[in-house]
């Protein structure tokens, strides 16, 4: 089967372009630079990875960035760097043809192939809300289990629920780890998640043919460990206490930090203040509108994108970072008017 590196031979790339890729790619995951080479070697030597994408409850938006996020990989390499046997939006077969194709790729691959899922299950009332072909998705998802090599859960809806799972969760719509035993489900949350993300984990996958360091929840700590907060350019306004106080206030327009006007960036783990959206271009934040947390479990029942934080009803959220946040909005605010205070004096 066909290396990674014979696909960008064959699509006419040359191998400083192909060594492009493999040092934007290592950068993405964070890796030390004695593994530069070794990660370079086994890309040219590893066969393409065999995917079974399977959509339950979705709206594929997470299909959607995936196949937009080119800034890691040529578009013309994209959707060709993996072996791509089932994807019911993407795939050129359809009705009984394309389940046969997933079915056949089940027996052929059995222990091989990648298995990523979009979308929230419905189990409830067995599956009637959500079918495929005439099976129901809890059933479907159960008969590709068995012969993935790797799972991965893309976006918030396949991780956690999502929107299909807001009050009052008419479907019954569950997270896919809720039906999966015995196996570690890789989550990608985020609404949808970064399609980088995703690209850069496939290829980890492919190169060291091992999962990547997961977090509590099953999240790459690399994409996950840190919150927006933590690497957001508006940082250092939220600790000198410059708040925007709405979105079209003067505060907004000279980039203060949004915390009071609802941002979730402190609680919220992704990597959007960092590899960002279209390329590298962008993030909501830096566009101009606060996070509103997509990435967290049930972001869509808060019901207060625009309250801040402090506004959070008890209980909600660890109550540590909550603490530390007030504090720490005390502290910046205090910071603020000390600086104001000596401006005087130094103007008298």
């Amino acid at each position: 089967m066909e290396t990674v590196w014979d696909l960008f031979r064959r699509r006419g790339y040359s191998r400083r372009e192909f060594l492009s890729f493999v040092s934007v790619t290592a950068s993405l995951l964070a890796l030390p630079a004695n593994l530069l080479m070794s990660f370079g070697r086994a890309l040219e030597l590893r066969e393409k990875p065999v995917v079974i994408w399977l959509e339950f409850q979705d709206c594929a938006g997470c299909s959607e960035s995936f196949i937009r996020s080119t800034s890691v990989m040529p578009s013309d390499v994209l959707l060709d760097f993996i072996s791509l046997e089932y994807h019911e939006t993407l795939m050129v077969p359809s009705g009984i043809y394309a389940e046969q194709a997933k079915e056949d790729a089940i027996k052929k691959y059995r222990g091989r192939y990648i298995l990523i899922v979009e979308g929230a299950l419905t189990p409830a009332e067995d599956g009637v809300y959500c079918t495929v072909g005439g099976k129901a998705n809890h059933h479907l998802l159960r008969e590709a289990i068995d012969g993935a090599k790797w799972i991965v859960a893309v976006g918030s809806c396949a991780c956690w629920g999502g929107i299909p799972a807001a009050y009052p969760n008419p479907t019954g719509a569950v997270p896919i780890s809720d039906l999966v035993e015995g196996k570690t489900v890789v989550h990608l949350p985020g609404c949808p998640p970064i399609g980088d993300v995703l690209v850069a984990t496939l290829v980890h996958l492919i190169a060291f043919e091992r999962l990547p360091e997961l977090d509590s929840m099953g999240r790459p700590k690399v994409f996950y460990g840190q919150t927006i907060h933590d690497r957001c350019y508006r940082r250092s306004f939220y600790s000198a206490g410059k708040f925007a106080s709405g979105l079209d206030d003067d505060g907004a327009r000279k980039g203060y930090c949004l915390y009071k006007v609802g941002c979730k960036g402190p609680i919220t783990r992704n990597a959007c203040a960092t590899i960002r959206w279209n390329g590298g271009l962008s993030f909501p934040i830096q566009s101009g509108h606060p996070c509103f947390g997509c990435s967290e479990p049930n972001f869509w029942d808060r019901g207060f994108i625009y309250k801040p934080l402090s506004a959070m009803p008890d209980g909600f959220g660890p109550k540590g970072m909550l603490g530390a946040l007030a504090v720490g909005t005390l502290v910046g605010a205090g910071v603020a008017y000390m600086n104001k205070k000596q401006a005087k004096k130094g103007g008298k």
